[in-house]
């Protein structure tokens, strides 16, 4: 008994002192997990105010934006010469509005991401990205619809889901220019961000599919406020799916190795 005894109470600092020299038994952080760590672009404690303030601040530009380059539209619209120029001053006055929504949207982002990475590429990279997407959109949904027309005849129930999945896909597709402007910039911060190119058309197919979702329902809406209830309720859920899916993919992203 005596022995045993002085077994167990030798053994008792000896079970401290193992405790006190492996860190994982008493929850400390390891330098390892540190490092793994401070690697995200967006620090975990960091996540939950980044995803609620890129959201809120990508709305606000949507809305702002979209505002302002109908001011300006209307505004260049309404000054139009009487000659033969309406047609050139009117192309002016969409690409001007579409220039400067695509700027005030991009800005809004940038005052988040600028803590990150630099804003003024990151609003560079969205605007000129927007842009390009808009335009390619625009162009092969425009040439999908001279298409229906140039077949002189009443089109089928097929033919019209046929060429409403070509649009979506056109419009879907064109995600791809403003994921490629995007990455140009992350990629001088972060690592394996190959696939960024590729989360602007998730975007996009989100927004088509909630969007379509919205027109399913819109004949339990009362007809009188209809419109405008489909129109608001689609511009707000694109605004929110163009912010929360960029938030949540840069939660995620790693910085370079220095």
């Amino acid at each position: 008994m005596g022995q045993e005894n002085v077994r167990s109470r030798v053994g008792k600092p000896q079970d401290s002192q193992f405790q006190l020299n492996n860190p994982n038994r008493l929850g400390v952080k390891t330098e390892d997990s540190l490092h793994h760590a401070q690697r995200f672009l967006i620090p975990r404690n960091q996540r939950r105010g980044f995803l609620l303030k890129f959201t809120l601040m990508t709305i606000l530009g949507w809305v702002v934006g979209g505002i302002v380059s109908i001011a300006l539209e209307k505004t260049i619209l309404e000054s139009l010469p009487t000659d033969g120029q309406q047609q050139t001053w009117y192309s002016l006055g969409r690409y001007f509005s579409s220039v400067l929504f695509a700027l005030v949207f991009a800005a809004d982002q940038a005052l988040v991401i600028r803590k990150y990475i630099s804003g003024k590429l990151w609003m560079l990279a969205t605007a000129f990205g927007w842009l390009i997407s808009n335009s390619v959109s625009t162009a092969w949904i425009n040439y999908i619809s001279y298409i229906a027309l140039s077949l002189h005849k009443s089109l089928s129930s097929y033919e019209i889901i046929g060429l409403g999945l070509l649009s979506t896909m056109s419009y879907v597709l064109s995600g791809v220019w403003l994921g490629i402007c995007q990455w140009l910039v992350l990629r001088r911060y972060v690592a394996r961000v190959w696939w960024w190119n590729f989360l602007p058309p998730i975007s996009f197919l989100l927004i088509s599919i909630l969007i379509w979702l919205v027109s399913q329902v819109q004949q339990f809406i009362p007809l009188s406020n209809r419109v405008q209830i489909v129109y608001l309720t689609g511009q707000g859920l694109t605004a929110l799916i163009l912010g929360v899916i960029p938030a949540i993919g840069l939660c995620t992203l790693k910085k370079k190795l220095s």
